[in-house]
């Protein structure tokens, strides 16, 4: 698809120009703990970060394996990812992960008022100076945002600066000194109009999805899109 919804403000991955053949963005890619991470200039992300204890152990680790082993064996033969891979490696870290955060595994720590409003504040905290939050969303044991990133303003610095103030803080309040976030997070590129109206159709839905009643933890960035 090239062409973008109006209004929406995204940016297509592909953009199509007259009598040419469409021509792609300039995407980078590097490779987390344990997922690939594209970047572009002046995108829109799909974020999702979790608890540390969000998932059951044996559950993680058998996911943990699996990604391992795609990424070794890349490694190994030189390689980039397929396409056969990267869509893997996207399954594992979001729709099967999903249904388990869903289902509330762990302590939940967000289902405690104080933390969740902790978490919220520390998501709009710099919309507008640093980033603009088309969407957010903070759930009993994940987070999901919709997040455009200023320029010199980078997503992992976004996302080191997120867990590492909120992990402190949260910590602090709860009298705990265990690891708060899992370390990896998931991040998705916004490819055009229709993406990212499903993207953030889909973290508004959430607690409702989840089963959440009330749930006050949800809302639209300060900044108009």
């Amino acid at each position: 698809m090239n062409e973008v919804v109006r209004g929406s403000g995204i940016l297509p991955v592909v953009r199509k120009t007259a009598g040419r053949m469409p021509e792609p963005q300039e995407i980078h890619k590097r490779l987390g703990s344990y997922l690939p991470h594209w970047t572009r200039e002046g995108a829109v992300y799909a974020v999702v970060f979790r608890l540390g204890d969000s998932l059951p152990h044996t559950v993680l680790e058998t996911w943990l394996f699996e990604r391992r082993d795609i990424i070794r064996t890349a490694q190994q033969m030189g390689r980039p990812f397929s396409s056969h891979e990267e869509e893997r490696l996207k399954l594992l870290h979001s729709e099967r992960v999903e249904n388990y955060l869903d289902a509330g595994h762990g302590a939940c720590w967000m289902r405690q008022p104080a933390v969740a409003e902790l978490v919220a504040n520390a998501l709009r905290h710099f919309d507008g100076q640093r980033y603009r939050l088309h969407a957010w969303c903070v759930m009993p044991n994940h987070v999901h945002v919709v997040v455009e990133p200023f320029k010199g303003h980078p997503l992992p610095e976004i996302m080191h600066s997120w867990k590492s103030f909120t992990a402190k803080a949260a910590n602090k309040l709860l009298g705990r000194s265990e690891s708060f976030w899992q370390d990896e997070y998931y991040d998705h590129l916004i490819r055009d109009g229709d993406d990212y109206t499903h993207a953030v159709s889909y973290l508004l839905g959430n607690p409702e999805a989840a089963g959440l009643k009330n749930w006050q933890w949800v809302g639209s960035g300060r900044v108009a899109s």
